[in-house]
């Protein structure tokens, strides 16, 4: 026979007692708000996973991009999943058409097409260091 003062809960294997004890300052709390920590803590840790994830996707890789042979120039899509690229390897042009598993030159260019954002961002980039050098002297 259990003691009056105890409620059983044998899907949890817990006793918790029916008369409310004063709760000393160090103990942990009820279940409840245990519980609800856990709970929030969970949240916290999965949406810090999706924040990293989304991060990376806008960053893109963190590796070095020295000493690289092909550069991307330009790209267009022509679907949710088909597009064209302009890729330079080696000096020389090409035009690659990309769909899920395949890629296929389309054309390769005899004569390299001007990249005017290449030049564009040259020229930015001037202009913010001639800017912060200026910051740096005293």
């Amino acid at each position: 026979m259990r003691p009056r003062w105890l409620i059983s809960v044998p899907a949890m294997g817990l006793a918790l007692p029916l008369s409310a004890a004063p709760v000393e300052p160090g103990s942990t709390g009820s279940l409840a708000g245990q519980l609800v920590q856990m709970g929030l803590g969970l949240m916290v840790v999965v949406g810090l996973i999706f924040l990293l994830g989304y991060l990376m996707r806008r960053v893109g890789p963190l590796a070095p991009q020295g000493g690289q042979h092909i550069r991307l120039i330009s790209s267009y899509p022509l679907g949710p999943r088909d597009r064209l690229a302009l890729v330079e390897v080696g000096g020389q042009q090409l035009l690659l058409g990309i769909s899920p598993g395949r890629i296929t030159t389309l054309h390769v260019l005899d004569e390299p097409v001007v990249d005017d954002s290449s030049a564009a961002s040259s020229d930015f980039a001037r202009k913010l260091q001639a800017i912060l050098k200026r910051e740096q002297k005293p």
